[in-house]
């Protein structure tokens, strides 16, 4: 399966919880037995229950679709359809690096260094900003420190 598809199945699932979700509130407009206000909080609760269900399946699909894009940026890299620097793969361990760079750019701060794993592009930002250079010039210079 491609990541198209896959990314295509995903809209397709959260499209139908979606119309599930709208079905079902028609349908408790229509056949509702109790009063206007009983139906109302039953309707507030079901929102509730349901946004929070969809909100769950939207985060899990984003979080699905960064890792394959990461995925496939490194996979770019290595057969040489993109640029060094397309792709972050630090080596070694961080409080290495970061002593590294902090002797080669005085400027820099524990805080601009502030690194957490998955958080890549965070750090990548912070150093663009502070060292005014562009994205890949940035995650290349990290790629080819080592500890």
């Amino acid at each position: 399966m491609s990541y198209q598809e896959e990314d295509n199945n995903g809209g397709k699932i959260l499209l139908a919880v979606l119309a599930g979700a709208g079905a079902g509130i028609i349908a408790g407009m229509l056949l509702a037995p109790d009063k206007g206000s009983a139906t109302l909080e039953n309707w507030k609760g079901a929102a509730n229950k349901y946004s929070g269900q969809l909100g769950e399946q939207a985060t899990k699909i984003g979080t699905d679709l960064e890792a394959k894009f990461k995925e496939y940026s490194g996979k770019l890299e290595e057969m040489g359809l993109t640029g060094p620097g397309a792709t972050l793969k630090l080596q070694g361990k961080w409080d290495d690096l970061k002593g590294q760079l902090k002797q080669q750019y005085a400027q820099l701060t524990d805080e601009d260094l502030t690194f957490a794993e998955g958080k890549g592009d965070e750090l990548v930002g912070k150093l663009q900003d502070k060292l005014g250079k562009g994205k890949a010039e940035i995650t290349k210079m990290l790629n080819d420190l080592k500890a």
